[in-house]
């Protein structure tokens, strides 16, 4: 055994929610409500394409290597996609990259824009992956809490203090991480919010990483706004997108981020010398895919479009499922505004959960709990904020909607035992 020490990047680094949790669900064979993935068939529109473009063995540029930074045709259907939902002329070749997945975007940005000692302002609840990839890339982050409102019963509950962030602004912050919509609450950010997280950008030169990955899923009633389009944003933003999510097909693990050249540059460094390029046929099905999509949108045609109409209708309808469910044992939901998360408090639940011993905080108990005792698989929101914030955070857990309706239902069932005790 080598006395050797890792890097000091990841010394000290836990392992990830999503490897306890995943592996505890298969292992109690239970109803999976946790990882954030649908259990229903993948949109056979997007599976004809890899299907067709599989069938031609003699299209070698669908099956070798292709352009490192991006497939031609994907690049030119992202470019032509976000040109028109952020307003502006975004250049296919120069402003996007392509990633394996939006984990890999996220990482370049961190890794490519921060140094040792830099800051990064990061709202939470917050997604998981962001603390670490900024602590491994040098950044310190810096976490600003959005309060849960007293009697919330919304995901716009959630409460952006600017006053608070400003607080935390020093002269090594350089970034601030915008997840919207956010993961796990559901919150939508409105118009008001981000124009005055612009302004506080703009003050003090900031760069934002804004993950947008659950752009499209988005309920009727509700608007959403890409960062980037704000005045001023484009040349200061990093728009991370994802093809899992847009497509409900998360294992194709496909993202990009959308930039300036100038922001972009690092972030291609790193690209060119790690993957270098990604699965070239599913980037030509996604490319595909996009193509198709933007051609019923331009042509007036939304009803017909499976991001704008198909995908938030299908979601809308799972969401009231489980919050009717969720009401009915005895939790109290926070309503998403988007995404295909809710989360839910469990404070009127009783159980050994709330004696157990372990120094794990409550929600984690109880999610374990949830699991092996009842066979229902979910997630304790309290991972995803900061060490110095998960108390007072612990009474909640996250459920996954985007599932199919017996998922739904054997779910119910396990929660039905609860407003029966």
């Amino acid at each position: 055994m080598t006395s050797r020490k890792p890097s000091v990047h990841v010394q000290g680094a836990k392992a990830s929610i999503w490897v306890e949790f995943t592996a505890l669900a298969v292992e109690c064979q239970a109803v999976n409500l946790g990882q954030g993935f649908p259990d229903n068939p993948a949109p056979t529109f997007a599976t004809n394409h890899l299907k067709e473009i599989a069938s031609h063995p003699e299209a070698t540029a669908f099956h070798q290597y292709t352009r490192g930074f991006g497939h031609p045709r994907l690049v030119n259907a992202l470019g032509r996609l976000y040109s028109r939902f952020l307003g502006l002329k975004v250049d296919p070749i120069n402003d996007v990259l392509v990633t394996t997945g939006a984990y890999l975007a996220l990482y370049y940005s961190f890794l490519g824009w921060l140094n040792e000692g830099d800051e990064v302002i990061v709202l939470e609840p917050a997604y998981d992956s962001y603390l670490p990839q900024i602590k491994m890339g040098g950044g310190v982050p810096v976490p600003v809490v959005m309060e849960l409102a007293e009697g919330a019963t919304g995901s716009e509950d959630y409460k952006l203090d600017l006053a608070k962030i400003e607080s935390k602004i020093t002269s090594k912050t350089k970034m601030l991480v915008l997840n919207n919509p956010n993961n796990p609450t559901g919150k939508l950010f409105t118009r008001e919010e981000l124009e005055g997280i612009a302004e506080l950008v703009k003050k003090h030169d900031l760069i934002v990483v804004a993950d947008e990955v659950y752009e499209w899923h988005v309920y009727p009633g509700h608007e959403m706004i890409r960062f980037a389009s704000l005045p001023g944003m484009y040349e200061r933003t990093i728009t991370i997108g994802s093809a899992g999510k847009a497509f409900s097909v998360t294992g194709w693990k496909s993202g990009w981020a959308i930039a300036p050249a100038e922001l972009l540059a690092p972030l291609k460094t790193i690209h060119q010398n790690c993957i270098f390029t990604q699965v070239t046929p599913v980037q030509e099905a996604i490319a595909r895919g996009f193509e198709a999509e933007l051609d019923l949108i331009e042509a007036g045609k939304t009803s017909e479009s499976y991001l704008l109409h198909g995908l938030p209708s299908q979601l809308e309808a799972l969401r009231d499922k489980l919050v009717a469910s969720c009401r009915s044992a005895g939790l109290k939901p926070i309503v998403p505004q988007a995404g295909y998360f809710l989360i839910a408090d469990f404070s009127s639940f009783d159980g050994p959960f709330k004696t157990d011993p372990s120094p794990d905080p409550l929600d984690f108990r109880f999610v374990r709990w949830l699991c092996r005792e009842k066979k229902l698989a979910s997630i304790p929101p309290s991972a995803f904020y900061s060490e110095g914030h998960k108390a007072g955070n612990d009474h909640l857990v996250r459920l996954c909607f985007f599932k199919k309706e017996e998922t739904l239902d054997a779910a119910d069932r396990i929660l039905q035992q609860f407003a029966r005790s």
